[in-house]
């Protein structure tokens, strides 16, 4: 999602885009968006198994001849990494075709792929402070969101899920999978009754289960579950406060100037999910429950608490604007396009 809001960006500069992905989102969402995409066969490094590590640098090797192939072929001005899988082998090639080379890393720890590529890169574009960088070469522009987050009408998108323009809401989503954790407990805490509309994104994964749990409640009409919904700028415009995990949509919510309860998943690479909602909480926008102290009867209390102090509510909202940087996009599309 932040490489297609820099796709859009460099597109309304007159730019020609292309993307090189593998086999995950991408797949669907970047031809679905207007861009060609070309797929790469490529795999995790998994430093535990000697046998999927031996096969992914393999992957690498031929992806890295295929990817120089393509920037032939498309010839390409300049390549922008956004610090998948894919980003390592494509970058490779651009630095051995000394084709201008960009990354982007959009979380608060600098990920494998950009640290093998970022000595051939002329611009790294950072989403949070790191210490000890070359200000000339890393740049914070903060993670790229898309251009309509913060800017979608209430009454529009209320209308849309069928929500009360008055009412109170609350959001709650964990991603395209969702968060188990926060799923279930969301569910157990505001099925029978809840002081506000629920509007939940839960994830392809647990949509069956959670929705059979609401039939067993009698389906209740406060309670608006989704597998997923776009776009998603329409879907934080519905709300008043959020109930997340914490990964890059942290940006999104800060646009939006959204209050959020943020509970980071444990496991995220660097512990970043959880620098990421110390962030917000420490800037006053967020409070924080550990994915092991979550329960339904820690977010309920913590929603009601909350939603009944409107003052604490709306500091928190300003306090999550105020961390804002929705020109991130376009700050990375002005530097990249500067590279040529």
């Amino acid at each position: 999602m932040p490489a297609l809001a820099v796709a859009d960006a460099l597109r309304d500069r007159g730019a020609e885009v292309e993307f090189v992905g593998g086999e995950r989102a991408e797949a669907e969402l970047v031809p679905g968006a207007g861009y060609p995409f070309h797929k790469l066969a490529v795999a995790g490094l998994d430093r535990r198994n000697p046998l999927r590590a031996a096969r992914a640098l393999g992957l690498a090797v031929a992806a890295t001849g295929k990817a120089r192939a393509l920037l032939r072929r498309v010839d390409a001005d300049v390549v922008l990494g956004g610090g998948g899988y894919v980003a390592a082998p494509v970058g490779l090639a651009a630095a051995s075709l000394r084709v201008p080379l960009a990354l982007a890393e959009a979380d608060s720890h600098f990920g494998v792929a950009n640290r093998l590529l970022a000595p051939f890169a002329r611009r790294v574009f950072l989403a949070f402070e790191l210490p000890d960088r070359d200000r000339e070469k890393y740049v914070v522009t903060g993670r790229p969101i898309p251009a309509a987050t913060g800017k979608v009408a209430r009454p529009r998108a209320r209308a849309h899920f069928a929500i009360g323009v008055s009412e109170p809401c609350l959001l709650v989503f964990g991603g395209s999978l969702g968060a188990r954790s926060l799923n279930f407990a969301a569910v157990e805490a505001f099925a029978e009754s809840a002081p506000c509309a629920i509007l939940h994104t839960c994830g392809h994964r647990d949509y069956a289960e959670l929705r059979a749990v609401l039939a067993d409640r009698g389906d209740p009409a406060h309670y608006h579950l989704h597998a997923y919904a776009q776009p998603f700028s329409e879907v934080l415009a519905t709300a008043d406060l959020v109930a997340a995990r914490a990964g890059g949509s942290v940006f999104e919510l800060a646009a939006a100037g959204l209050p959020a309860i943020l509970v980071p998943y444990p496991h995220a690479t660097g512990d970043h999910q959880a620098k990421n909602a110390r962030w917000m909480a420490e800037a006053g926008a967020a409070v924080v429950i550990p994915d092991a102290q979550l329960d339904a009867e820690r977010l309920a209390r913590e929603v009601a608490v909350l939603l009944a102090d409107r003052d604490r509510l709306e500091a928190m909202s300003q306090a999550s604007r105020a961390l804002a940087r929705p020109d991130a996009a376009e700050r990375i599309a002005d530097e990249t396009l500067a590279l040529l």
